[in-house]
């Protein structure tokens, strides 16, 4: 949720940053017309309660003969004040129905444009050359197979499209790759989380996933559930209504959960294999943090993402998500991308996101101290999302013969296997 106070005096700014998002402007000039009937039905209510009172002092010391008649203002003033209460209520609900519709405020520092309008920021390790080894690479469906590591056949005739078994050395690599990324956030000062998949709509509405990617959520209605997308959404949700002390920010959580997305409107693109699945298991940091810190956590949740990367020996590039693919909590996102030989192209692996006020203002995260009373600011970053980083896992590490070869600093996650090798019979 934007700052009402920012809306009421620099509302051109909040305008110009859902042009940007390609969202509607119009939006800005309805909560300013919301809010200023929400306001002077406060005002009427204050007035009436302020009359009321007055009249009850006066109920109180009249005599008998001078009393029925302040009696019956007394209950058509009760009557007023009842429906003064309720048009305050109808408006302050649709301000904040209004409100709740407006994205984030883009950084000024976002590239402009779509999707494909990205700024590539840096750029790490440089993609094998296949041809001038002698061989075709093979993508991570055939690796998989050769393996005994990836089953899509079987979760399908269960599960549907979309689905899959990790098997024998997939199931392990799995392991090892989570037990790798959570030791590596505890070693960075955080705190290991496993978070509940279900949660209410309160948690769901207060990240902004109930918004422009409603349609990418599954839902239980009989229950009034949601399964979330990502553990960002039980680890915003983690301090809700709480009021955070300044000295222990920032507060940073890396949260463990299998992750359930409907993928709508993406049908036909990456139908075959593990890229892109309806459930999947992930290591995500989130941090707390003062809203003047935000920028330079942002820019730590890359770093310690990059050091995992390389860890692992994968080429990559950073990109600078342009405003107009943004999600609506997010006020800036940074990609890494990971190259896949298979399709001779980058692809997406992990994200960090500012959030900035956004959704600590939905969620009424606070913050207390000398220097802070207000909102937290909240971002968030993916250390692995487990079938992509295996994607580009075998696939660029694979060799000639289907073998793969683990990244060293994999290996004792795997009791010390160097090389993954075809299975008998594939």
């Amino acid at each position: 949720m934007i700052d009402l106070q920012l809306i009421r005096t620099d509302p051109e700014l909040v305008r110009q940053s859902q042009r940007t998002r390609g969202e509607d402007p119009d939006i800005v000039d309805a909560v300013l017309a919301a809010d200023e009937v929400r306001r002077a039905t406060g005002r009427r209510f204050d007035e009436l309660r302020r009359r009321q009172k007055e009249l009850s002092k006066q109920v109180a010391a009249a005599r008998d003969e001078g009393r029925a008649p302040l009696l019956v203002r007394a209950a058509e003033l009760a009557s007023d004040v009842k429906a003064a209460e309720a048009d305050q209520r109808a408006a302050d609900q649709e301000a904040r129905r209004l409100l709740n519709r407006l994205s984030n405020v883009v950084s000024r520092d976002a590239p402009p444009g779509g999707e494909e309008d990205f700024v590539v920021l840096e750029q790490h390790g440089t993609p094998r050359d296949f041809t001038a080894e002698g061989f075709a690479p093979r993508d991570h469906m055939t690796l998989g197979r050769l393996l005994g590591a990836i089953d899509v056949e079987r979760a399908a005739k269960v599960s549907g499209s979309r689905f899959h078994y990790l098997t024998g050395v997939g199931a392990l690599l799995e392991l090892a790759l989570v037990t790798m990324a959570v030791e590596r956030a505890c070693a960075a000062g955080f705190t290991p989380m496993i978070t509940p998949t279900l949660v209410r709509p309160a948690a769901m509405a207060g990240t902004g996933f109930l918004g422009q990617a409603a349609d990418d959520v599954f839902r239980l209605e009989q229950d009034d559930f949601y399964l979330v997308g990502t553990s960002e959404v039980p680890l915003a949700a983690y301090h809700m209504q709480e009021v955070l002390d300044e000295e222990r920010l920032p507060l940073r959580y890396a949260g463990f959960s299998s992750c359930f997305r409907r993928e709508a409107g993406a049908y036909g693109r990456d139908t075959q294999g593990i890229f892109r699945v309806h459930q999947f298991d992930k290591v995500e940091m989130f941090s707390f943090a003062l809203p003047e810190q935000a920028e330079t956590e942002h820019r730590r949740l890359v770093e310690w993402q990059k050091e995992f990367l390389d860890a692992l020996e994968l080429p990559y590039r950073v990109i600078d998500v342009a405003a107009g693919d943004l999600g609506a909590s997010a006020a800036r996102k940074f990609d890494i991308e990971a190259w896949i030989p298979s399709q001779g192209r980058y692809r997406e692996l992990t994200s960090a996101s500012n959030c900035t006020e956004f959704q600590a203002r939905r969620l009424g995260v606070r913050v207390r101290g000398t220097s802070a009373n207000g909102p937290a600011a909240t971002l968030n970053g993916t250390l692995c999302a487990v079938p992509r980083t295996i994607v580009a896992l075998l696939e660029n590490h694979q060799q000639a013969d289907g073998a793969v070869v683990v990244p060293r600093a994999l290996r004792r996650y795997l009791t010390e296997r160097s090389v993954l090798k075809p299975t008998a019979g594939s």
